[in-house]
């Protein structure tokens, strides 16, 4: 089994990545493969709403220039995932913002590339602002019909400077009994595949409300 982590910090081994390393950790003692891919200091475009992914269906987003394309097809080859984002301004890191966007669409346009995959995600904040960031990761989880586990509290770890989060002896715990949870749920997915029979995909119903 493999699992794919998204640092969305621009620092490549600040807190962020020290949170995720605290739970691929756990992962790796339990024979679970780890690629941690460093997004947050990328150049990438939030998506434009042209809809061509939908329409070509070909598992790619039309935008050229940036890797997220390669990052998609990573998430549809790993059996986990794990999001992970510094707070700016109570929220998401921005360029990560952007790539979600754009790779969840495509998964939800071609077929639910995410969906049933064990998904995760993180956050490291210097203070405050670490739940609403928290639950903007976990909606993209929630709407990809992903399996998630949790842990003793909220996935929040605290620190300012790079390594600082690891002097944060709850939110360490917090991240290892994540990773802990996360590898028994990506066994009970994969020792149940050919075993119980997954719900089948349903059609999207759509509503609009403005008449």
């Amino acid at each position: 089994m493999k699992t794919v982590a998204f640092n969305g910090s621009p620092k490549k081994e600040g807190n962020t990545f020290h949170a995720i390393k605290m739970v691929t950790g756990e992962l790796e003692k339990e024979g679970i493969e780890t690629d941690i891919i460093h997004v947050g200091n990328k150049t990438i475009r939030g998506c434009v709403a042209c809809g061509q992914c939908r329409e070509n269906k070909d598992e790619r987003c039309v935008l050229p220039g940036d890797d997220v394309n390669e990052w998609i097809q990573q998430m549809k080859h790993a059996d986990g995932i794990i999001l992970g984002s510094p707070v700016h301004y109570a929220a998401m890191a921005g360029t990560m913002k952007s790539f979600l966007d754009r790779a969840f669409y495509v998964s939800g346009s071609n077929g639910g590339m995410m969906r049933h995959k064990v998904g995760a995600s993180v956050v490291a904040v210097r203070r405050s602002g670490g739940l609403p960031a928290f639950n903007q990761l976990n909606n993209f989880l929630c709407y990809a019909e992903m399996l998630m586990p949790t842990s003793n509290y909220w996935n929040v770890i605290h620190g300012t400077s790079p390594g600082e989060a690891k002097q944060d002896a709850e939110g360490v715990q917090i991240m290892q009994v994540l990773g802990k949870n996360m590898a028994w749920l990506m066994k009970l997915v994969e020792n149940g595949k050919g075993r119980i029979v997954p719900p089948a995909p349903e059609e999207k119903s759509y509503m609009n409300f403005i008449r």
